[in-house]
This record gives structure tokens, C-alpha cells and sequence, in this order.
């Protein structure tokens, strides 16, 4: 049985939290990217696609801004994860049967539900990520989330191949289909809510002063978590812009059966857990905001390669190189900002992050589906316009804003020169072996990448990070 940490109780919590992220995945892959085939299915249109994708973020977004003001009024968050899950489980009952009762609004009920349901999942997102960074110590954080992620990402898979069989054989009765996936989901979310409770957890650590979300927003700038969130919003509208449109283009203009459209999305998906563990050692080792500033660099050609061609090789290909690039950012984007806050912020920080980055994807996805019908055709596809937009815009993200981002090894601690706990360490002349390994892999293929390798693997370390005080376990 792995081993997470020398500690009993946390290693048994860090184990359940395995379950319970697998089983999460499980949810998220028989229904996440069966949504727009879902709402094709009741006869959307385009414009509703966008707002089937933006509205849940719009919702998502405000809603975090008052999660830290419930999750610390609770003794324990525990008490908030639990019923929430056990609430997001019992919705995918009448999301499903409610747009076929109502033909005439089918759409707007999914819209409506889907938002709800995204809201019960994602309010206490803050908590959570506040009680993991708890539990999981600084050093490890990399290997275990890598872990984690691989094993949710294997599930969500299998899950996501699974459900798109399941549409594929019942195509003649399609909504049968959809009634099976949406039924297992609920299932599968009923079991992460009781992996969820049999976590202990160590006791929150609480600013002093009240939760003021219009002052944290005002001051968004002024701390590296914020400027961090700042740049991460930016990432996610610009893919928002085409990302709810990659399955119309597939399903509507490319002609693609369901299993098609399944293989071509889990290619990424296989890629995203083939190569998180090799992000997650490499993250622990040279640390994560230079994974963040390669991978960075490397999103921005997703959208981009779709202009190359649309044979079924070709997209297989592009998105084993999209899985590649996207599982290296989202796994070290949010270990950074467990760095880039201290341990009695991290909550309010998370909440922020979460607040930008859902806005920023709905303002995407919202703008997307507004300027899609009007873009001009690329190679016969106005789609193809909207994805160079989408890669256009991510890298003008990554050359303004990510400079500005430090790195956050001080974790906006007030710490001074003759602090005994700092200790400014040299600029590397030299990437290290594991570095210069990458960078001989990634030259041949791509020299971009491997220049860009290069550069983050000799930018110094500002500041050694002072330990973590790990919190201590109730008796």
C-alpha cells in the first residue's frame, strides 16, 4: 500500500483523498464533456452552447467570493465538503429528467441546473484546497498531487470511454444514454462524498481579520498570489474563447460519430496521466513556477495545431501534445499558489483564484459564442478563426502577465534580509541533469520548447521557502 507520509493519520486521509478524487473524476468523466453533446441532443444552438459553458462560471465565480466567509465560520470543513457533495449527487437526478419534461425550454432547464449543480461542486473548493495544502507537506506536494491527478485522470478516462460506448450503442435511443451516464455519475459522486468524510483533518488556521472580498479584489495586484490569479484568469478566458466549441466543431462541421469524438478527447486525457507523474518529480525537484513558465509557453500551440488538419491521426497526435502541455500547468498553477500564500491565507487566496479564473472563463466562453457565428472562414471553418484567436490571446497572456508573476518561494511572508530564516540562493549557470535531460528530449522536436526549457531552468531561486510549520493533529 503507498505510503504518503510517516504519519498515520495523515497517511490514511492523503489515501481517502485518492478515493475520493477518483471518484470525482469518475463523475466528471461521464458528464463533463457530454454537456454540449447533451444540450446538441435538445436542439441548442450555438449562442446556447456558449452560455451552457459561461453562466455555471459566472456562478462559480461569485460564489467563491463568499466561500471563505461560510468555510471559516465552521468548525471543521469537513462539514461544508460532505453536504455539498451529497447535494451535487442528488441534482444529477432531475437534470437529467426535468429538460424532458419541459420541451419547449429543454435548454435554458439544463442551463439552469448545470449552473446550480456547478455551484454545490465548486463552493467549497477554497476549503478543500486550504484543508489539502494542511495536510500534504510542501516537499510532497508535487509527487502527491501528480499521483492523484494520474489516478483521476486513469478513471475519468476509462469513465469518459465508457459513457461515450454507452451513447455510441444506444444512438437510436440516445436519451437512454444520457440517463445512464448521468445516473452513474450520481453514484460515483455519492461515493467521493463518503471518502470525503472519513478524512480527518488537521484544525484550520484562521486569519484575524474578517473576510472583505472588495478589499481583496482591490488589492489583487499587490500580493504574488494575487498577480498569479491575475495571469491565470488571463489563460482561461483566452482558452474559454474556443474551448466549449472544440465538441461542436468535431460533432457538427467535422461529421464525427460519438465513439469518434470520444477517441479524439481521451487521447489528451490519456497523454494528461501519462505524463503527470514526470511533471510532478520535476515540479518537487526544480519547482513549480518554472513548470508554470514553460507550460505556459507551450498551451498557446493547442488551439493553433487545429489549423493543420483534420484527419483523425493528425487531432490524435495534437492532443497527446495538448494533454502534455495542459497537465503540467494544471497541476503546478495551483501547487504555486499554495506556495505563493501564507498557510492562514491560503483559503481567501484559493477563493480569489478560483473567483478570477471563473469569470475569466465565462466572460470567454460568453464571448466565444457571441463572436463564433461572425468569425471568418479559415479553410472553409470558421471555428479555425476562433481557435488561432484563442492561441493568439493565450500567449499575448503569457508575455504580459507572467513576468509580473514572482516567484513565490517567500510566500508573501515579511521576511528581511537579516531574517535567519532567508537565504538568497545563487543564479544556476547550468540547467540540472534532469533539466538538461528535457531539454535534449524536447530539442530535436520542438527548439522552441527546449529554449524555453532552457531559460526557466537557469532563472534563480529568489528565496528559500522557510518550513512549513505542519499543523498539529487533534488528540
Amino acid at each position: 500500500m503507498k505510503q504518503y507520509s510517516p504519519d498515520p493519520a495523515v497517511n490514511k486521509s492523503l489515501r481517502y483523498s485518492v478515493l475520493d478524487g477518483a471518484s470525482y473524476n469518475a463523475m466528471l468523466g461521464l458528464t463533463q464533456d457530454f454537456m454540449a453533446p447533451f444540450a446538441l441532443a435538445l436542439k441548442a444552438s450555438t449562442a446556447q452552447i456558449g452560455l451552457l459553458s459561461s453562466l455555471p462560471n459566472l456562478a462559480l465565480a461569485l460564489s467563491q467570493l463568499g466561500a471563505p466567509f461560510i468555510s471559516e465560520r465552521l468548525r471543521s470543513r469537513k462539514s461544508l465538503l460532505v453536504p455539498l457533495a451529497l447535494a451535487q449527487a442528488v441534482l444529477w437526478l432531475p437534470l437529467f429528467l426535468m429538460p424532458q419534461l419541459f420541451h419547449g425550454a429543454a435548454v435554458w432547464w439544463l442551463i439552469g441546473l448545470f449552473t446550480i449543480g456547478s455551484v454545490l461542486g465548486a463552493l467549497g473548493n477554497p476549503a478543500w484546497g486550504g484543508m489539502m495544502a494542511d495536510l500534504v507537506p510542501a516537499g510532497l506536494r508535487g509527487r502527491y498531487f501528480g499521483w492523484r491527478n494520474k489516478i483521476g485522470g486513469m478513471t475519468l478516462l476509462a469513465c469518459f470511454i465508457l459513457g461515450g460506448a454507452s451513447l455510441q450503442l444506444s444512438s437510436s435511443h440516445v436519451f437512454f444514454g444520457f440517463g445512464l451516464l448521468f445516473g452513474a455519475a450520481a453514484i460515483f459522486r455519492l461515493a467521493s462524498a463518503f471518502f470525503l468524510s472519513r478524512m480527518q483533518e488537521p484544525p484550520p488556521r484562521r486569519c484575524a481579520e474578517p473576510w472583505q472580498p472588495l478589499r481583496e479584489i482591490k488589492n489583487i495586484s499587490g500580493t504574488r498570489a494575487g498577480r498569479f490569479s491575475l495571469f491565470v484568469a488571463a489563460m482561461m478566458l483566452s482558452t474559454h474563447l474556443a474551448g466549449p466549441f472544440f465538441a461542436v466543431y468535431m460533432l457538427r462541421e467535422l461529421g464525427f460519430s460519438y465513439w469518434t469524438f470520444v477517441v479524439v478527447t481521451a487521447a489528451a486525457a490519456v497523454a494528461n496521466f501519462l505524463f503527470i507523474g514526470f511533471w510532478g518529480r520535476l515540479a518537487d525537484r526544480i519547482g513549480h513556477i518554472k513548470i508554470v513558465r514553460l507550460t505556459a509557453w507551450l498551451v498557446p500551440l493547442n488551439p493553433i495545431l487545429w489549423l493543420g488538419g483534420h484527419s483523425l491521426p493528425y487531432l490524435l497526435v495534437i492532443q497527446v501534445f495538448s494533454g502534455f502541455s495542459w497537465s503540467g500547468f494544471n497541476l503546478a498553477a495551483p501547487n504555486f499558489l499554495f506556495e505563493a500564500a501564507a498557510p492562514e491565507r491560503r483559503t481567501r487566496a484559493i477563493a480569489i483564484y478560483n473567483a478570477a479564473s471563473g469569470l475569466a472563463i465565462c466572460t470567454g466562453a460568453l464571448l466565444g459564442g457571441l463572436i463564433a457565428p461572425r468569425m471568418p472562414d479559415f479553410f472553409g471553418h470558421g471555428f479555425l478563426t476562433l481557435f488561432l484567436l484563442s492561441g493568439l490571446a493565450r500567449a499575448l497572456a503569457s508575455a504580459l502577465l507572467l513576468p509580473r508573476v514572482d516567484d513565490a518561494k517567500a510566500a508573501d511572508l515579511k521576511l528581511s534580509p537579516s531574517s535567519p530564516q532567508f537565504s538568497p540562493l545563487p543564479a544556476r549557470l547550468v540547467p540540472s541533469p534532469v533539466e538538461l535531460r528535457l531539454i535534449e528530449t524536447a530539442a530535436p522536436f520542438q527548439p522552441a520548447a527546449a529554449g524555453i526549457l532552457t531559460a526557466a531552468a537557469v532563472l534563480p531561486l529568489e528565496v528559500k521557502r522557510p518550513p512549513e510549520p505542519y499543523p498539529p493533529w487533534p488528540p
